[in-house]
């Protein structure tokens, strides 16, 4: 009697299995960010200089030129977007074939683990590879539709989340990297620079944030954390400076409440200065994949 052939566990997969798997994924992922024209990295070398602030309003800025805007923040351990754009508590939802992102506006589509968490103070605990999936799922399986920019706020340093997003989006058009000018952030940030060279990732320019602070009352301006310092690297390592940024406590109200400065405080001197910084990107030309 012949024996008839024993089935497979479909648990135990064969190398070549693996493999179909694997070229099916990145022809997934391939296939999706075919419809994004430019993919901008926000980076920076050390926490607390601003970078979340930055990316929210470029993409705000961006929309408002009339383009099709993803923002997606890959801060894995502390999402700030959420709250810098008023939209903690929602959650993202399904479509059927991938996750539904949130809508900040018809213009701007947001994603974040913020928008999966059930609760706003669970800790994530997770290693590279659980990040590396999850950053991979948000680009893959997100339906962002046809974007003219994708703008991708990464957390500090040089690790993991950075690396996976370079890697995966398919030659990013370049990274912003934003600073303090204090000798303390200049030093870290000279390795985000390196980090980009590496990988053959443009730099697109440094801000200097926090660069001075102009007096409400007097109008005087006083460098509280000094300035310049951001200027002077990005010139000695050979890169775009988009200019500084001050200090203006308006700002980190506005986070806290959820409003996008640059809507609330349009014709002060630090919204003044920002817009300037974030003129070269607007210029670029959209390239819709």
């Amino acid at each position: 009697m012949n024996s008839s052939p024993a089935s497979k566990d479909p648990k135990q997969k064969s190398a070549h299995d693996e493999s179909l798997d694997r070229y099916l994924e990145r022809e997934a992922l391939s296939a999706k960010m075919g419809h994004i024209g430019r993919k901008i990295l926000v980076l920076s070398g050390k926490g607390g200089v601003g970078k979340s602030t930055v990316a929210a309003n470029l993409a705000i800025a961006l929309a408002g030129a009339n383009k099709r805007v993803g923002l997606l923040d890959v801060d894995i351990h502390g999402p700030s977007i959420p709250r810098l754009l008023g939209l903690e508590g929602q959650m993202a939802g399904s479509t059927g074939e991938g996750i539904e992102p949130i809508e900040y506006d018809t213009r701007l589509k947001v994603m974040s683990i913020g928008f999966v968490l059930q609760n706003r103070d669970d800790a994530l605990i997770w290693r590279g590879p659980l990040k590396m999936n999850v950053i991979k799922q948000f680009l893959k399986d997100v339906e962002w539709g046809d974007l003219d920019f994708l703008v991708v706020d990464c957390p500090p340093g040089t690790g993991d989340e950075p690396l996976s997003v370079a890697q995966l989006i398919g030659s990013p058009d370049g990274a912003v990297i934003v600073t303090t000018p204090q000798e303390l952030a200049i030093s870290d940030v000279r390795k985000c620079v390196t980090f980009c060279r590496q990988l053959n990732l443009p730099v697109l320019g440094v801000v200097e944030n926090m660069s001075g602070f102009v007096c409400p009352h007097c109008g005087k301006t006083s460098d509280i954390f000094k300035s310049g310092g951001g200027e002077a690297m990005a010139a000695d390592m050979g890169v775009p400076f988009l200019g500084r940024v001050p200090i203006d406590p308006e700002m980190v109200l506005a986070g806290d409440r959820g409003e996008l400065y640059l809507q609330a405080h349009e014709n002060s001197p630090t919204a003044r200065a920002f817009r300037n910084v974030l003129k070269p990107i607007l210029e670029l030309n959209p390239r819709t994949g």
